[in-house]
């Protein structure tokens, strides 16, 4: 089955982004757009299921992907991780061909 899935992890902080928002019915939106030195990267926002959407949830934490994003990150892993030099979301995007150097933008 097509899917996106979302760790615990991940789950935890968009709970904690939407609270601390004050809009507990929002979501992590993940976008393929075009741009950076591979021609796509992502885009995050906290935003709210659209019509055409794919959610995909976990522990009541719901990952908002459109139609044309999900053709790039079918079977992507959204995971959360924070480290003394760097945190955020990471998705480990098996339909990644190739990344630049500095791993913000891909090709498919």
């Amino acid at each position: 089955m097509a899917a996106i899935t979302v760790s615990e992890d991940a789950a935890k902080k968009i709970h904690s982004l939407a609270d601390s928002m004050n809009k507990p019915e929002h979501g992590l939106r993940v976008k393929v757009v075009g741009g950076g030195c591979s021609g796509l990267q992502y885009k995050m926002d906290l935003d709210v299921a659209r019509d055409g959407d794919k959610v995909f949830e976990n522990a009541g934490a719901k990952v908002l992907v459109d139609r044309k994003s999900f053709l790039y990150l079918n079977g992507t892993e959204v995971h959360y991780a924070e480290g003394l030099m760097e945190s955020g979301f990471q998705l480990r995007n098996p339909n990644i061909k190739r990344a630049c150097g500095c791993g913000a933008s891909f090709t498919v």
